[in-house]
Formats: structure tokens, sequence, C-alpha cells
């Protein structure tokens, strides 16, 4: 019987959530609910150096508004708690022990001095992998050089000193991987990875296995910047007796710049001007000032955009609801190549989400931005308007944003279009609109379009002619909806107000 599906979200609480955690993280949960597993979310608090207040509530919060919920976790609780690796040094000790006895392990008393005069001498000998592995352990400071009675009494006289894995020389591991098939790594590139930090706290190879050991998990999906580490884990499997119950692992490609070169960074997102974090987050050291959720993204819309970035769900659907992703992703049809992150498909996918929202859910947009700046309006006025704006909006606030100048009258014109457009016929054109639009008697949009035609004949003119500055007189504005539509909206004594101000205005250039 194949085991239950557990995988985890381990998010270290150095900082603040990069985009590309974002899309490990839901890669995670789409595979725990399409196959009915457990979706554990564990902190891996190992890097005090590094650790930053309030890192861990920034994370939780940022997965409580992406609205996903793990199955077990430091909130929740669960069968393998705790979810904190500063709260499981107990165990870890027991499996540390069971590596030193049986000669996999072994204690280092080396100073940071000495290393480095290590890697100098083994630069200078042009070695190709110049690091604490087989060969240079055999002249350091080491259990494995030292007598018994002289490591004994280094420990029992408490120096410092660190424990390592004893790698094996030109050992071939060989490993799957769902997403780069068969991997080959030769040992001789690889050091003896510390497994225990002089300050007695386990680094993140050795927690991570055991950790991923004991909550009984069956995939890791992780960067690929894990791969060279995979060797290392598996090695480590084998030598605790758990090589049977290895994980299967899927290492993710990387999330590129939108150029296409080089790892997606902070630094891109301000060279591009946008965020690579889900939320806004002020701590100290670090300032996040604006995420994904304070430019008015969804969070759905945010998922779907990350969920197709290195899968593929087949066919030219694109736009897919939360439990539509769950039912169709599969491992199988993950990527191997690195992903341009293009924030504009990024828009497009709020956008889209937006449009499959219901006409209510807009209008509660619409009135809790007018409230911002201290405007009411009707329920019915804002269903009106944004049915209107709808095919302009990207954001949320976009909707208030775009409709905005039905409450808010027109201050400045635009002095480009002015210089292009206004002239003696187009000034008779506007008095001739006003004035027949203040008689006019059946307000309808079909005769407010035939009050314009006949405004044009009147005058041999265009389109072209009157409309963009009727638009500017009425908004301010020089591109938005239909101008017919937003004099309709507008009704008629604050439509030919306008036109009077803007008209006054003209005479004052």
């Amino acid at each position: 019987m194949r085991s239950p599906v557990h995988v985890r979200f381990a998010p270290s609480p150095t900082g603040a959530l990069h985009i590309g955690s974002v899309r490990t993280l839901l890669y995670n949960y789409l595979l725990a609910k399409k196959e009915q597993g457990r979706f554990i979310l564990r902190i891996e608090d190992t890097d005090q150096k590094r650790f930053v207040v309030d890192s861990e509530q920034y994370i939780l919060e940022s997965l409580r508004w992406l609205g996903i919920v793990p199955d077990e976790g430091p909130e929740q609780g669960g069968d393998f708690g705790p979810y904190r690796q500063s709260e499981r040094t107990a165990m870890y000790t027991v499996y540390l022990k069971r590596l030193l006895e049986e000669g996999h392990a072994y204690y280092a008393f080396d100073t940071a001095e000495e290393i480095e005069n290590m890697r100098e001498r083994l630069i200078a000998a042009k070695v190709t992998h110049p690091q604490y592995n087989a060969i240079s352990r055999t002249w350091m400071k080491n259990s494995l050089t030292m007598p018994k009675e002289e490591v004994e009494a280094w420990i029992a006289a408490g120096k410092p000193y660190v424990v390592r894995l004893k790698m094996p020389h030109k050992e071939l591991i060989r490993f799957y991987d769902t997403v780069r098939g068969w991997v080959k790594v030769d040992t001789a590139v690889l050091d003896d990875k510390v497994l225990i930090k002089s300050n007695g706290i386990p680094t993140y190879h050795f927690a991570n296995v055991v950790d991923d050991y004991l909550m009984k998990i069956t995939h890791v999906i992780r960067g690929e910047e894990w791969l060279p580490s995979t060797p290392v884990h598996l090695l480590l499997y084998r030598y605790l007796g758990w090589e049977s119950v290895a994980p299967q692992f899927v290492h993710l490609p990387l999330l590129l710049a939108p150029s296409g070169v080089g790892k997606l960074s902070k630094r891109h997102a301000d060279q591009y001007g946008f965020p690579v974090f889900p939320i806004a987050w002020h701590a100290e050291g670090l300032t996040v000032n604006e995420g994904f959720r304070e430019q008015g993204y969804l969070p759905d819309a945010l998922l779907n955009f990350l969920a197709l970035l290195g899968w593929s769900p087949g066919g030219e659907q694109e736009v897919f609801t939360r439990e539509a992703l769950i039912e169709k992703f599969s491992l199988e049809r993950l990527g191997r190549s690195g992903v341009k992150f293009d924030i504009a498909k990024a828009k497009w996918f709020n956008q889209q989400h937006i449009k499959q929202q219901e006409l209510s859910v807009w209008v509660g947009y619409f009135i809790q931005e007018a409230q911002k700046e201290g405007v009411t309006c009707q329920e019915n006025d804002a269903l009106a308007i944004c049915e209107l704006v709808k095919e302009r909006v990207t954001f949320i606030k976009d909707f208030w944003l775009e409709g905005r100048f039905f409450y808010v009258d027109p201050l400045l014109y635009d002095e480009n279009l002015l210089h292009k457009k206004w002239n003696s016929q187009a000034e008779q054109m506007m008095i001739l609109f006003a004035s027949k639009l203040a008689t006019l008697i059946e307000w309808s949009l079909l005769f407010l379009k035939e009050l314009l035609q006949e405004v044009i004949q009147c005058h041999h003119s265009s389109v072209g002619a009157l409309l963009p500055l009727l638009r500017m007189a009425l908004t301010g504005l020089t591109a938005g909806p239909d101008v017919m539509a937003i004099i309709y909206l507008l009704g008629k004594d604050k439509s030919c107000k306008r036109i009077t101000v803007f008209l006054e205005a003209m005479k004052q250039r």
C-alpha cells in the first residue's frame, strides 16, 4: 500500500518570503490536496545569526493572505510536532549519537584560522576542490586523527567543536529526481558537511533529514539550488538506516529575471518596479514597502500565475480557480528549464480573476476605496460605474481610480491634447453640444449619440474633433470608457456644468 502523501514547506525566519518560495509552497500545497495528503509547515530556525524577529509571524500572515492553511504547523499543532526546529533539539541528539557511534560522523576541533590555512595550502597545490574532505581531514584536528583520550579531554574541557559527516571518498551517488531524471554525483567533489555547529545547534542538512523522516515526508519539493545537497541528505538517510523510506526528490527550475538572465532577486524587482514578496512587512533592519497584497493582487490570481511558472496543465486554458489547479496538478508536468518572471502576465491573471468575480464584489471594492477619500456613494451608482469601467481594471483599486471622476470634478486639463484639438470650431461645437444637452428631454444613450452626430454634422466635422475634448471636459482625462455612457451616468446637470466650467477655463488660456 502506498504511503499517504506528506509534504512540507520549511522556510527559515530570516526575512521576507521571496516569491520563488511562494511557488515552492504552492506546489507542495497542490500535491497534498490533490492526493488528499498532509501539508506541513515547519519553521527551520537553526540559523541564529540570520534570525529576524517577527519573521515567523510574517510567514504565517503571508500564508493566511494566500489562503493556504497547513494541516499541521506551529499554529495548528499535529502529530509530528513541535514544528520549530529550535524546539526539537533532543530529537537530533539521539540520531547524532548513532552517527558518531557507527563512525559516520566525527568531532572536529579546528579553528577558523586553521581551516583557512588548510584551504590556502590546497589552493597553492592547485587542488580542484579546496575543502574539508576525505583527504584534507587526515591532517586536521579531529577525532579521526587524535587519540580517543585526547578527544574526550577536549570535549570535557568545554573546548569548541563541530560534528562533521564522514563523507566517503570517491563514491558515486545516484538518485532519481522527478524533474531532472537520474543524477550522479561523485563524493570527491563534496566536503565533510557540518552536522552540529559549535553552539550545539544542528545545521540545515542534519535537522532537515531527521525532521523529514520523523514527519514521514514522502516528497521533497524545493528549488534547484538544493540539488547539490541531495547526495549529502541521501547519505544521511543511508547511515541512519532510513534509505528505504527516503522521499521522492523534486527540484524546481529557477525563476529568472524578466531579461531571462540570472535568478530573480529583489534587485531585479527594484529595477523593473514590481514586488517579489507577497505582503509588505516592516521589521528592524528590513523594510518591504509594498508586496503583491498591497499592489492589489488577488491571492488566487497570484497563485494561478505562479502555478504556471514551471508547470504546464496541458491544453490552451490558462485561468484556473484554486480548485481547478488542485484537480489538474501533477509532478510529471513540471518543467526543467528556468522561467522568466513576467509581471505583465501577472497583471493579466489578476485582471482575469477580477472579471470572474460577482458584480457585487466589485461594488464593495469601489465603495471601500471611495470611503478612503471621504466620498460616500450609493450602491446602485457604484454598480453602474463598475459595469462601465470593468474592462479597464487590473487591480481592485482601479474600480475607484477609473470611476473617481464621477464624484470629483476635473481641475486640470491636458495641454498636449488642447494644443492638438482646441480651436474655434471645436469651441463652437462644444457650445452647441452643451446647449442642446441642456434641453434634451429624452435621457437615453440612443438620444445622446444622436445629439453628438447632429452637432458634428452641423459643423461638417468628425467625431475625433469633438469627442476627446468632451471626455476631458467631463473627466479631466484623455482616455476612459465610452463618453456618451459617461454623460448618461453623470446626468444632465453635472455634465452641462462641467462643460461650462471647461469653456470658461478655455477663455482664460
